[in-house]
């Protein structure tokens, strides 16, 4: 089952979801606000796909992100300490992150969806 982490006041979240609804794909919605995915998640799926890096999970547009000064502290940051921020801010996450057993994706690109997300 496809879990969708956003965040309903983010539009986004908002075009992600309706890109999932219009090509009728199921999914399973979590607020990451509300409820931010758990620490032991972030490390599985920091981990799996460090290859994109650390900054690829983070919002870098979002005041969170800018009131931590997180862009000098991403490139010496460990996996843990990466997922126990997130876990803790859920606004710290791009939005929508959407992750099944194989794959992961964070923010909305087209593209990248239909190359993702339609190959099931």
């Amino acid at each position: 089952m496809i879990k969708f982490y956003g965040y309903k006041r983010c539009s986004t979240s908002r075009k992600a979801q309706k890109w999932f609804d219009d090509h009728h794909i199921k999914y399973e919605f979590q607020d990451l606000v509300a409820v931010p995915p758990k620490k032991e998640d972030l490390i599985k799926w920091l981990t799996a796909y460090q290859n994109r890096g650390l900054r690829y999970f983070f919002n870098t547009s979002g005041q969170h992100y800018r009131a931590q000064n997180l862009k000098e502290k991403i490139p010496t940051m460990t996996i843990a300490q990466a997922a126990e921020l997130m876990a803790n801010d859920g606004k710290l996450i791009k939005r929508p992150l959407v992750v099944d057993e194989k794959h992961l994706t964070c923010g909305f690109k087209e593209d990248i969806y239909k190359e993702t997300w339609l190959q099931k």
